[in-house]
């Protein structure tokens, strides 16, 4: 189990960097062999990003595969970008194979994304007891205490 911060705690990043919100919908359930791929590339692209240097990739964490929408940070849209079309990668080869299924069947899943240029200073977040979590855990945490103590002080800071 993950160690809980009992304090209030918010997240603390350096400069720019890009919020990712990636998802899929699975619209024909009786299609398996249409979703099941994708279900299952997800997880190892998050596991090839997880064990290369992040000022290699830009990859800073996301925020887990438990929920039906999942939370990616990056250093830049250049990092994300070079990673989705890298034919070496994970990701590039799933995308073409994914393409290639959904001939003749684009309905059976929905697949979105959604991608937010975050400009330094121009964020803001808490959390009280929790663990590392979303930009919490891609970045640092620190204590939500004088400068940070409320939400307008922590955009401010």
């Amino acid at each position: 189990m993950s160690k809980i911060n009992t304090g209030r705690m918010t997240a603390q990043i350096e400069g720019d960097f890009v919020v990712f919100l990636i998802g899929m919908r699975v619209n024909s359930w009786w299609l398996i062999h249409k979703w099941l791929p994708a279900f299952f590339a997800m997880p190892r692209m998050i596991r090839e990003l997880e064990r290369a240097p992040a000022d290699e990739t830009g990859f800073l964490g996301h925020n887990g595969l438990t929920s039906k929408t999942i939370v990616q940070y990056w250093r830049s849209f250049d990092h994300l970008e070079a990673y989705a079309r890298a034919q070496d990668r994970h990701h590039f080869p799933a995308w073409a194979a994914f393409n290639r299924r959904m001939k003749g069947s684009e309905g059976a899943v929905g697949i979105w994304h959604e991608t937010y240029l975050v400009k330094a200073g121009n964020y803001e977040a808490i959390y009280s007891g929790m663990p590392e979590y979303g930009l919490g855990r891609a970045a640092s945490l620190v204590p939500a205490t004088g400068n940070r103590n409320q939400a307008r002080q922590r955009l401010a800071d």
